[in-house]
């Protein structure tokens, strides 16, 4: 089947329509950051950077580091925008975008996300590397898709029930990490990690600031979730997105969470440009290893 060009949009130079990129653009191991300025904290490490791409909030450097090829590529913050990164790598490795038809022979991509997080315990302090094994989303992404096959419903049912959620929010989804790159990541260092993805930064994650929330309480009603040992770790904004688009198109996707904040504590990390190079360079090295 062709698409229509009013479905696979691209740009005058034959580049993915929001990303900029070219297929010979891509490494097969893509590492995504909120922030475009965290780009080049990464791409400083390589041995040597072959791409350098910016368009919109989408910044991508593509370079070697320790003989593997790797992207780093900044998406902005919020599942809407991991909507649009991931579809468009995908695009890049799996549509031949000249014929705008799928290739025969569907490629995986490593996907690993490298972000900053709240945590929601005290047993998980500031400074600590939270790996994401799952991911509950409240953004409502997956609802777009067909993604009934993969969500883990009992837990989600669950959570619902647990925390009294409004029917006014999203329904809640969860969603597995990469089974193989969350085993290439793991370590003694990380913290297996069951991730809250907010669909905002304040009223989404209980900040009320001048603006009155209509559920002052639902921090400690997410917090108090408990399914047979199973809790919620850590809040961020990208994770369900990253994990949900990647199990839809075939990817195998992991998250990394600095944790900055302690959200039970009330701390945040006064050293958190140094605690990111670590996470960075601990990343970067298990790529590789």
């Amino acid at each position: 089947m062709t698409l229509h060009a009013s479905e696979l949009i691209l740009n005058e130079d034959g580049s993915v329509y929001h990303l900029g990129l070219l297929p010979e653009d891509l490494a097969d191991t893509v590492i995504t950051v909120g922030d475009p300025d965290r780009v080049p904290l990464i791409s400083e490490h390589f041995d040597e950077i072959q791409v350098k791409k910016h368009k919109r909030e989408f910044c991508t450097h593509t370079g070697i580091y320790k003989g593997k090829r790797i992207s780093v590529m900044s998406t902005g913050m919020g599942t809407d925008n991991i909507d649009i990164a991931i579809t468009e790598l995908d695009l890049l490795v799996n549509i031949d975008l000249k014929a705008k038809k799928e290739h025969k022979e569907q490629k995986s991509l490593d996907i690993v996300r490298i972000g900053t997080t709240g945590s929601i315990s005290k047993d998980i302090p500031v400074g600590s590397f939270v790996l994401s094994e799952m991911a509950l989303g409240f953004d409502g992404l997956m609802h777009y898709y067909k993604a009934e096959e993969f969500l883990e419903h009992e837990i989600a049912e669950a959570f619902i029930e647990q925390t009294n959620w409004s029917p006014k929010k999203a329904a809640p989804y969860v969603v597995k990490g990469g089974r193989s790159i969350l085993d290439t990541l793991s370590s003694s260092k990380t913290i297996a990690g069951f991730t809250g993805t907010n669909i905002g930064f304040y009223g989404p994650q209980g900040r009320s600031l001048r603006l009155e929330l209509p559920e002052p309480d639902l921090n400690s009603r997410i917090a108090a979730f408990n399914l047979e040992g199973l809790r919620l770790t850590n809040f961020e904004m990208e994770t369900s997105g990253i994990y949900g688009m990647s199990k839809l198109l075939g990817h195998n996707a992991a998250s990394m969470n600095l944790v900055v904040a302690n959200r039970a504590t009330g701390e945040f990390a006064e050293n958190a440009s140094e605690l990111m190079d670590q996470i960075i360079i601990y990343t970067l090295d298990k790529l590789v290893s």
